[in-house]
């Protein structure tokens, strides 16, 4: 294991504790677990693998002896945990469905029962698209898009933000799950743990302006999802410098790793640095040159919002 930062156990607290909490001593930390060929060039995602990464990255972010011991300081028993997974972009640029039937194994070896998960995106129509069975019965394992589940009749607002929720989060689940893509926005300039919140929204479409400043942010501080968005699982196994949301080979990478954090700005500073070293290692220009930075990472880590921490001095880097 390689630690870049504060020691691990400066961190104890803030990773097993609540998520990120404004004003907290310690730092965040970000764990990138490493995987060779957990999906080959051309190739399946092979599940053996991605389970292997997703229990060091777990056991390390929640400083736990086992993978399972780390579930349970995420979930407790009786909760409902949706899953809220990124389907847009088809298998290519997709949350494998390897990596979320890793996270129900070990969720249900923690306590919780297949009824009490829930998958869940957008549209029924994205999640079937990306390799996913839609599926409604209640006690099994749920897998339902927005356009099943329905949204809030009340108006959810703060800042810039005027939303109506995904039923998901307001009536069905306890606790979620967030589990973005490592990739690159045409407009927004990244998409991670942050942006992924913008499929709990009836209305999305209305808050890509000024590279999503500060409407991603303030969006993620409508308070279902800032109470009930308790860990971050970026699946970086097929990352996208270039050319996203849509999947465009020609711009992926099989970069073979996960990001796991229970801060989302944090785990996106992260992600952000790490699409800009392959873009300039592919002679692309910083998505600040090409006009859309993503600012709002910054915004969520401000004072008003307190979100997480964007300072890379206050981030711990580990590497498993």
């Amino acid at each position: 294991m390689r630690s870049i930062g504060s020691t691990r156990r400066d961190l104890l607290k803030a990773c097993v504790a609540a998520p990120w909490q404004a004003g907290a001593a310690s730092p965040s930390r970000v764990v990138i677990a490493r995987e060779a060929m957990a999906r080959a060039p051309g190739g399946a995602p092979d599940a053996a693998r991605i389970l292997k990464a997703l229990d060091r990255a777990m056991q390390s972010c929640l400083d736990a002896d086992s993978a399972v011991e780390a579930w349970r300081k995420v979930a407790r028993p009786g909760e409902t945990i949706g899953l809220k997974v990124n389907c847009l972009a088809g298998r290519g640029a997709s949350t494998h469905a390897p990596l979320v039937e890793a996270v129900c194994e070990r969720l249900q070896q923690a306590g919780i029962p297949q009824k009490n998960i829930v998958i869940w995106d957008r549209l029924n129509a994205d999640l079937e698209s990306a390799g996913f069975r839609v599926q409604p019965k209640t006690e099994r394992i749920r897998c339902l898009g927005n356009d099943t589940l329905g949204y809030a009749n009340d108006l959810s607002v703060y800042g810039s933000a005027g939303s109506l929720l995904s039923s998901a989060l307001t009536q069905v689940c306890d606790a979620v799950i967030n589990l973005p893509v490592l990739k690159d926005h045409g407009i927004v300039g990244v998409t991670m743990a942050l942006k992924n919140m913008f499929g709990a929204i009836h209305n999305p479409n209305k808050y890509h302006i000024n590279a999503g400043d500060p409407y991603v942010a303030d969006v993620y501080m409508l308070e279902p999802i800032r109470r009930k968005v308790r860990l971050h699982i970026c699946d970086a196994i097929v990352a996208q410098y270039e050319g996203g949301p849509s999947y465009m080979p020609q711009w992926t990478w099989p970069c073979n790793a996960l990001l796991v954090s229970r801060d989302p700005v944090a785990l996106d500073a992260t992600g952000w640095r790490m699409i800009e070293n392959k873009r300039a290692e592919k002679g692309m220009p910083p998505l600040k040159q090409a006009r859309r930075e993503p600012a709002y990472i910054a915004t969520a880590a401000d004072g008003k919002h307190r979100l997480g921490t964007n300072d890379s001095r206050r981030i711990q880097q580990v590497e498993v």
